[in-house]
C-alpha cells in the first residue's frame, strides 16, 4: 500500500514539475514566415546551439539550448532573448524566460503546432559581446 501511494505521489509531483509549455499558438504559427538572411561570421560573442532533436513530435518534446560564453566572461542573463521568426516577429522572451537558467534554456515538455518553426535566440556576455543563432524545429 505504501509503495503504491509513494508511486502515485512521485508521478503527480513529476507532472507538476514538468507541466507542458505551448511554445507558440496556432494563430502565431499561421502568420507568414519571416525571410531569414543567411550569415556566416566569426563572433567573439557566446555560442548558441540546440541540444535537443530538431525533428520533434508536435504534441510533446524536450526543447533544450546551450549557450557558451567565450574568453572567460559570463553570460548576461538579462540579455537573453528568444523570438519566433514570423512576419511580424513574435517576442517570446517574457513568455519563456522561466526556462533560462545558468548557461541553458530548457523546457522538458513543450508543444508546438505541426510544421517548420524558426526561432532567433540571442544573448550577451558580461563584456557586451552578443551571440545569436537561428534554431529551426520541424514538428510532426
Amino acid at each position: 500500500m505504501f509503495k503504491k501511494l509513494l508511486t502515485t505521489l512521485l508521478l503527480s509531483l513529476n507532472g507538476a514539475a514538468f507541466a507542458q509549455v505551448q511554445l507558440v499558438t496556432a494563430d502565431e504559427a499561421n502568420r507568414p514566415d519571416q525571410t531569414i538572411a543567411g550569415t556566416r561570421a566569426i563572433s567573439r560573442g557566446p555560442s548558441i546551439k540546440l541540444l535537443s532533436n530538431p525533428s520533434v513530435d508536435a504534441k510533446s518534446f524536450q526543447f533544450k539550448i546551450a549557450m557558451e560564453p567565450k574568453g572567460g566572461s559570463q553570460l548576461d542573463s538579462h540579455s537573453f532573448k528568444i523570438e519566433y521568426l514570423k512576419n511580424p516577429p513574435v517576442e517570446l522572451t517574457e513568455r519563456l524566460k522561466f526556462a533560462f537558467t545558468g548557461n541553458q534554456f530548457s523546457i522538458p515538455a513543450a508543444a508546438i503546432p505541426k510544421g517548420v518553426h524558426a526561432f532567433k535566440v540571442s544573448v550577451k556576455d558580461t563584456d557586451g559581446r552578443e551571440g545569436h543563432s537561428v534554431i529551426s524545429l520541424e514538428a510532426k
